[in-house]
């Protein structure tokens, strides 16, 4: 997915051309992110008002996103569908990628219903529609796994449209056992069997946004939320919401029915467009079949990241992402199941840290651990939450500067090796991520 995009009514950056390659003339930025801005813009021949997303090639392979933007282009290179922002034209030079897409007049499903929930009719008005999207997505070999409102837009007729395909999975991701094992998505909307580190039916967990987004929909508001992330995460786990007291008994059960915390019992989509409370005033709607053209340009005469996304890291091999925020310093924030009881996972670090000639101060109350040493050029924080009866999550956060101990990084090369025996492996389970 692309960083997060602050939405904008300015006029045009003074860096964007106002003219692009004499067929697109582009107006207002609608949104900018790390690496990317969007704008309104309009066909030159035909008129047709079209988004265009201009990505800088520089700060993409930079950030190291650069297989993402080719698998997003992949993805929207194989959907064509009513309900499913088109992707009509990428344009390619030596310093851009830029995106030409369908342009969403009415903005996001999340503006409209942050004013105030809708009916029920209206609920599933667009949940028909989200379905017949995903469904198809689904018979095309896509997985989204970041579905939720700010990632549905309305068009004119404010009818929906699916986007944002930065974090969608393919076919070809399916690991041996069925299923795939990267771990993401929004955390309010994460299904239980992702954060379970089992691995997961990318089906199943469309599903499960789906029945999210259907109770925002009707109640106005999240089924699972909570200002303490773990707390939240404990709810998802065991399914602990509540429906308001308009929602009516049929939508009652249908909800429940996708929200169903265990993936082999929860609804299906083919169950789904046989239900009643679905079934209700809907009409299919087919796909199309338009071709995508992707042109290169040379641009030498042209002029020169809720909605806060967080990516749940609980990867068995510790899915180590270093931060730099200052020159030579190394911050990194990561999280880890374990099966292993807190206090045995605290007395693991201490000794480790200890081995390390490291100072560890204790918090056996609510086990946390804080580590440092080498005159204060290392520090790091361990916190054990119970996540379920068998397993906990381990968060780390460390910050050390990068020449001590001969190059050697302490967490990296020291402690944490010493740690990874202490990571949950389910049975039959494969290390690393697709």
């Amino acid at each position: 997915m692309w960083p997060e995009i602050e939405r904008d009514s300015g006029e045009v950056s003074s860096e964007a051309e106002t003219n692009l390659f004499g067929k697109y003339e582009l107006g207002k930025l609608l949104g900018r992110g790390a690496f990317a801005k969007v704008y309104h813009a309009r066909n030159v021949g035909t008129g047709q008002s079209v988004a265009i997303k201009a990505v800088s090639k520089q700060k993409v392979a930079k950030g190291g996103f650069a297989a993402q933007v080719k698998r997003e282009i992949a993805i929207m290179r194989r959907l064509s569908h009513p309900n499913v922002v088109k992707l009509m034209e990428v344009l390619a030079t030596k310093t851009k990628i830029y995106f030409v897409m369908e342009y969403a007049k009415g903005g996001e499903l999340f503006g409209k219903v942050a004013k105030g929930r809708f009916s029920e009719d209206l609920s599933r008005r667009y949940f028909q529609q989200l379905i017949s999207a995903v469904g198809y997505c689904h018979s095309r070999g896509v997985f989204h796994r970041d579905l939720k409102p700010e990632n549905l837009l309305l068009d004119e007729n404010w009818d929906l449209k699916v986007s944002d395909f930065g974090l969608s999975a393919v076919s070809d991701q399916i690991r041996p056992d069925g299923l795939l094992h990267t771990l993401c998505g929004t955390p309010a909307y994460v299904a239980p069997e992702i954060l379970s580190k089992k691995g997961y039916d990318g089906t199943k967990v469309d599903v499960w946004t789906c029945g999210i987004i259907l109770f925002v929909l009707n109640a106005g508001y999240l089924p699972f939320n909570d200002p303490n992330l773990m707390a939240m995460y404990r709810k998802i786990y065991q399914g602990e919401f509540r429906f308001p007291k308009w929602t009516s008994p049929e939508l009652r059960r249908f909800i429940s029915r996708l929200l169903d915390v265990n993936p082999e019992t929860r609804i299906t989509v083919d169950q789904i467009l046989r239900d009643p409370w679905f079934r209700k005033g809907y009409k299919e709607r087919k796909s199309d079949n338009n071709n995508l053209e992707i042109n290169t340009v040379d641009d030498s005469d042209q002029n020169k990241s809720l909605n806060a996304f967080d990516i749940i890291s609980l990867s068995s091999g510790f899915n180590l992402s270093g931060l730099f925020t200052e020159s030579g310093v190394v911050e990194s924030e990561e999280r880890f199941v374990s099966a292993e009881t807190a206090e045995r996972i605290i007395g693991r670090v201490e000794e480790a840290a200890k081995a390390e000639s490291l100072t560890v101060t204790k918090k056996a109350i609510d086990w946390r651990a804080k580590l440092e040493g080498h005159n204060g050029d290392f520090v790091a924080f361990v916190e054990v939450h119970r996540l379920t009866e068998k397993l906990v999550l381990v968060e780390v956060k460390q910050k050390e500067r990068e020449a001590i101990n001969g190059g050697l990084q302490i967490w990296k090369d020291k402690l944490r090796p010493k740690l990874l025996g202490l990571v949950f492996q389910p049975e039959g389970s494969v290390s690393g991520n697709s």
